[in-house]
């Protein structure tokens, strides 16, 4: 039985994928060797030595101690693209209510409540203030062509509008269904320079914290409309504070106000939206499960962000032994000359290893004991061991 804990609230469709004959799943649980988590903050709270796997229902993972997951042998899992096409959709949106006055138009006709059969009047009086800027025929540059980049960049060109793409670490995968019509630029300052409207679609990490500073706003044409529904901290709030008054910015989207940003002018604020839409709830807390399940009873590792991707077809007559160690030389050697040593025999093993970890699915057709496991625990470098 596997003891599963949610640390949020996960939709059902995605916790039915983990039969209750054999998973127990609570918020509240001890030892538990699984969570299910969306935006919980992690940091502070002790990692439970049962713990084996995190899942994250969504993509971004700051809220999830990474580095100490990996030093205690923990794979972290996300789930991206699940969530893609609801914040493809709210960035198109994005496009739109930064070009028109849709909102502010919306908050004024509120105020003509009590005026009677004057509205009509009142409202084409009033309608030229809310006028605005057809998307068609503009330029959208999209920052990340990842699963929500290229939905973005895909769809805006069917809506007309010339789309540059920029992503120097764009995949095979991803590269095979990017629309032709997307441009490709080699810099992101050629973006910036093109661009009547920047979509940003690239994840938080140290090396982007902060990308969107006085510098690179400075490449960007006079008037430009940003939509960032990937991380408030890609961009320095004071250097866009001052690219709102001078012009140089005309409208920014964000989907990750604080106390300082909603006080700026020419700022939609968006309640962090993006991914909130059932479908996307759905899909991500399936997907998550889904993962979290073929690594517990298989060893299997698909979409981790801390271990490398190794997926192996599971034979019910062999036992399966998983190994996650530091990436250094002679580990491969060791492990097989401790199982050879006790007469076991292996009959697939694949090691893969992503920075300073690797990991290791071998399987054999002979039972292995809880004295082998000890001897590979006791290997200088090992940093966890299963029986599956």
């Amino acid at each position: 039985m596997y003891k599963i804990q949610t640390l949020n609230k996960i939709a059902t469709i995605g916790l039915e994928k983990l039969p209750r004959e054999n998973y127990e799943i609570a918020g509240e649980m001890k030892n538990p060797d699984g969570i299910i988590l969306r935006s919980f903050k992690m940091h502070d709270i002790e990692l439970p030595k049962s713990l084996k796997a995190v899942a994250r229902a969504g993509a971004g993972v700051n809220n999830i101690p990474i580095d100490k997951c990996t030093q205690e042998g923990i794979v972290v899992f996300n789930t991206p693209g699940a969530n893609a096409n609801g914040v493809k959709e709210l960035a198109i949106a994005g496009l739109l209510i930064s070009s028109r006055g849709i909102i502010s138009g919306v908050n004024w006709v509120q105020t003509l409540k009590g005026q009677g059969e004057e509205v009509p009047n009142l409202v084409e009086k009033g309608k030229a203030d809310f006028g605005g800027f057809e998307i068609q025929g503009k330029t959208l540059g999209v920052v990340g062509l990842g699963a929500i980049g290229i939905l973005v960049a895909n769809a805006a060109a069917k809506l007309g509008m010339n789309v540059i793409g920029y992503d120097p670490y764009i995949s095979v995968d991803a590269a095979w269904v990017l629309s032709p019509k997307i441009k490709r630029a080699n810099a992101i300052e050629t973006l910036l320079r093109e661009s009547d409207y920047i979509s940003l679609h690239i994840p938080y990490i140290d090396a982007t914290k902060g990308m969107f500073n006085a510098e690179k706003l400075s490449f960007c044409k006079n008037g430009v409309r940003i939509i960032n529904l990937a991380r408030g901290g890609l961009v320095v709030n004071k250097d866009m504070k001052a690219a709102l008054e001078s012009g140089k910015v005309s409208v920014y989207v964000t989907d990750f106000p604080d106390e300082e940003v909603i006080t700026y002018k020419n700022v939609i604020a968006l309640p962090h939206i993006g991914a909130s839409t059932e479908e996307s709830e759905d899909n991500c807390a399936v997907m998550a499960a889904n993962q979290l399940r073929d690594y517990l009873e298989n060893g299997n590792i698909k979409n981790s962000v801390n271990f490398p991707t190794v997926c192996v077809d599971r034979n019910p007559a062999n036992t399966r032994i998983t190994i996650a160690n530091k990436n250094i030389p002679n580990m491969v050697g060791q492990i097989s000359s401790t199982l050879a040593s006790a007469g076991i025999n292996i009959s697939e093993m694949v090691n893969k290893h992503r920075d300073d970890i690797a990991y290791n699915i071998i399987d054999t057709d002979s039972k292995v004991t809880d004295d082998v496991v000890s001897k590979i625990s006791a290997i200088d470098g090992v940093i966890a061991v299963r029986v599956i």
